[in-house]
């Protein structure tokens, strides 16, 4: 016991050294970008995407047996494993760049960098004055929803489970408020749900990133697997009559960034709410699968 109560204080503090090495490059490379040439960041880029491949073949193993596991003989047809994980893996490390060059853009060049379809749905969902939930997923450039939304004059908020390092969250959520981007924190829940249901209130959108599957949740079919989706989506849009609206980023070949935004989910209703909840999961669910079977080499196999 003695021995385990020593080496605590080492781990915390490698724990702390982690967060810190990553604060200070994040800021480092924020600081500096916009006096770097494009083309040389987007090199270095693609450069720390190959050498980190490489390096963490824990994680890219992983991602090649859940896409196996996943997408099974579909999947063989059309793709080698390692390739779309590539891509995969390459889609994240361009997100992260594109996310940055954005706290550096005036509003007009971020809505000329992400074309947007079906801008129409949002309006009209917005219309009604009950606000709208965007439900998504870690595909394409997610992190780009919130900076074109903001851009374009939506406000707009995100729920995210933040790191455990204060300081570090402090530092994510500062750089989003610098693109009008409002955070919400998922935990406390309570909290979280307090603040949600103040912005829909106030008919702003809300985006729920709805592809963790852990426990207590409602089980669903999620890639020919039984998964347990998470209930917030379901009993927000219950509860408020929000519209909840399918929104994604997704990417070209030529990494040009297009926000979707597909019609309304008609919520199915039928007076039993335990069923409600299951329905509307496994609705909520589908919309997000059909996105990572178009998209397999844009979601995060994680």
């Amino acid at each position: 016991m003695a021995k385990k109560k020593e080496r605590f204080p080492v781990r915390k503090f490698f724990y702390w050294l982690r967060y810190r090495i990553g604060e200070y490059c994040l800021r480092g490379f924020v600081s500096i970008l916009p006096w770097i040439p494009r083309r040389l960041v987007q090199l270095f880029t693609l450069a720390a995407a190959r050498l980190t491949f490489a390096l963490l073949w824990k994680y890219r193993k992983r991602m090649e047996e859940n896409l196996s596991m996943a997408m099974g003989a579909e999947f063989i047809m059309r793709e080698k494993g390692q390739a779309v994980v590539w891509r995969a893996w390459r889609n994240f490390a361009q997100g992260v760049y594109e996310t940055t060059c954005t706290m550096h853009s005036p509003k007009e060049k971020i809505c000329a960098a992400v074309a947007f379809e079906g801008e129409e749905h949002l309006q009209q969902a917005l219309a009604r004055g009950k606000g709208v939930i965007a439900l998504s997923a870690h595909l394409g450039n997610f992190t780009m929803i919130g900076a074109r939304l903001a851009a374009a004059g939506y406000p707009f908020s995100v729920v995210v489970k933040q790191p455990k390092d204060q300081r570090f969250a402090r530092l994510i959520d500062r750089y989003r408020a610098m693109l009008d981007i409002k955070t919400i924190s998922a935990k406390p829940r309570r909290e979280a749900a307090r603040q949600i249901l103040k912005g829909l209130r106030r008919n702003e959108v809300i985006l729920l990133i709805a592809d963790e599957f852990k426990s207590g949740g409602v089980e669903v079919e999620f890639l020919g697997r039984t998964a347990s989706a998470p209930r917030g989506p379901v009993t927000l849009a219950l509860r408020t009559g929000a519209a909840v609206l399918p929104t994604f980023v997704t990417r070209d070949h030529e990494d040009r960034l297009t926000l979707h935004i597909g019609a309304e989910i008609e919520l199915i209703k039928t007076g039993d709410l335990q069923a409600e909840l299951a329905a509307n999961a496994s609705l909520f669910t589908s919309h997000l699968e059909a996105m990572v079977r178009r998209y397999p080499d844009q979601w995060n196999w994680l």
